[in-house]
């Protein structure tokens, strides 16, 4: 579905990514793990298109968008779930997950039928301003505005970090549905190797930029782990 060839990512000067080859196949979720500073939000960003600049391949179901803007690359159907939520904390639950329809590739701005199933709580309480909610509310709200753009790609920057420990297997269990119930195909950025093993397909480690390792998630063994991973 998504695949770059040989990208290299700057911010003015600054080579952040060097030739980053990678493949991820529809309908799966693939994990992007590192230790901090290595890169991995970055990659993220420029899948999106916000980093200064760009070069290399990047086809999203065969056709190049290394050279589009930002909103033409979420109207084709990548959307993010960003690193801290990003949420309108002045706007009600309701008017933050409308927001993310401006990406939608008809401009349609309407909750997602499937937003009041995963999120009983924020079905409940459309009228709160975001601001109030907890962490893991947050997330949850962060995840029902990037559904609303109806994407192919969505891309998960840490989304279990930061929440309470009772949330979080809230929030791995709605990751897991929304690929294996609703097929959607999911980039996860994300520390916690033990649920990148239990949901993941494939996983990439990146060091200084670059991808050092990749391959099946039966292959990230403890080995790799204490390798690339432990700090």
């Amino acid at each position: 579905m998504l695949e770059l060839n040989k990208v290299n990512t700057f911010y003015g000067k600054s080579h952040i990514l060097h030739d980053i080859n990678m493949i991820v196949e529809r309908h799966s979720i693939h994990a992007v793990l590192g230790r901090n500073g290595v890169g991995k939000t970055t990659l993220l960003s420029c899948i999106l298109g916000l980093t200064d600049s760009s070069r290399g391949s990047m086809k999203l179901d065969g056709a190049e968008i290394i050279d589009l803007p930002t909103y033409q690359r979420a109207r084709s159907g990548i959307a993010i779930v960003p690193q801290g939520r990003q949420i309108f904390p002045d706007f009600s639950v309701r008017d933050n997950i409308l927001m993310g329809g401006f990406a939608h590739p008809q401009g349609k701005r309407k909750i997602p039928d499937l937003v009041p199933e995963l999120f009983p709580y924020l079905r409940d309480n459309m009228d709160r301003q975001g601001g109030l909610l907890s962490g893991g509310q947050q997330q949850q709200l962060a995840i029902a505005r990037a559904l609303a753009s109806e994407p192919k790609i969505l891309l998960m920057d840490e989304p279990t970090e930061g929440i309470q420990p009772n949330i979080v297997k809230q929030i791995e269990h709605t990751i897991m549905r929304l690929n294996a119930e609703f097929g959607l195909t999911i980039i996860l950025v994300e520390q916690n190797v033990r649920f990148c093993r239990v949901a993941a397909k494939r996983f990439h480690i990146l060091e200084k930029g670059s991808p050092v390792v990749g391959g099946p998630i039966e292959a990230l063994t403890e080995g790799l782990v204490h390798k690339h991973l432990s700090v």
